[in-house]
């Protein structure tokens, strides 16, 4: 059977046609947009507990979510969700009772599965006054930023000055450790690698935000430090959906 020359040559370049449109459509997809990713770090204070105390986690996430802002916790644990939120189990790597010291010596680990773009550290308390803690506590902070960016060599540290307690005299070292968290972030601070204190401390009253423990935060301290986090965050986040409109 003889083929028309003419309709050999129209179907190679409808065939030619087709494939370039097919090959242009794929690549014209738009690229979806990476989620900011945020490691909240601490103790129980991070952490939450389920009902006794509440924690900055739920009321931050629903600021950020409302201001546009395309961002996702990431950690190895979800407990300690916060009864009938819409926003479920939230990650993290909160662990209660644990100090600075534990924290930093599971901390490789658990960044090198989540290597999260921004990390918020409040970790201070579960020491003791008496031990003298203040110079550990910042070798342990400092290792912490170190091991961060020896994985992810582009993240940002915000680094709490941790809330004030009651529960004295237990944590009576918590003013010389907020001095020296200050000190530790202008040290390690560059415009390369951000370590940016956020002072928690400052208008957190421990009589009036935290529950009977006068330690673990209640929902007018958990909105108290959300806020704290949620200016600092604002400054250093790509641009909203809410400001690109």
């Amino acid at each position: 059977m003889r083929i028309n020359p003419n309709l050999f040559t129209l179907l190679n370049a409808f065939m030619l046609a087709t494939f370039i449109q097919t090959s242009y459509a794929q690549q014209a997809e738009p690229v979806k947009a990476k989620k900011t990713t945020i490691m909240p770090l601490g103790d129980s204070i991070t952490e939450g507990s389920g009902g006794a105390f509440s924690v900055y986690r739920y009321p931050l996430m629903e600021k950020l979510l409302a201001a546009g802002y395309d961002v996702e916790y990431v950690g190895s644990k979800s407990t300690c969700p916060v009864k009938n939120s819409p926003l479920g189990e939230l990650k993290h790597e909160g662990y209660g009772g644990r100090d600075v010291g534990a924290l930093d010596g599971m901390f490789k680990e658990l960044y090198q599965k989540n290597p999260a773009d921004i990390i918020l550290i409040h970790a201070g308390h579960n020491q003791f006054a008496d031990k003298g803690p203040v110079p550990g506590m910042i070798q342990h902070t400092k290792s912490i930023i170190t091991t961060a960016r020896s994985i992810n060599p582009k993240v940002i540290i915000l680094l709490a000055q941790v809330i004030p307690s009651g529960k004295l005299p237990k944590y009576s070292y918590i003013p010389d450790l907020n001095k020296a968290l200050k000190t530790l972030a202008d040290e390690l601070n560059t415009k390369e690698q951000p370590v940016i204190i956020v002072d928690q401390n400052e208008g957190f009253n421990w009589e009036t935000d935290t529950v009977g423990d006068k330690v673990h935060p209640n929902a007018k301290g958990a909105e108290k430090m959300a806020v704290k986090w949620f200016e600092a965050l604002k400054k250093i986040l790509p641009p909203s959906a809410n400001t690109s409109k």
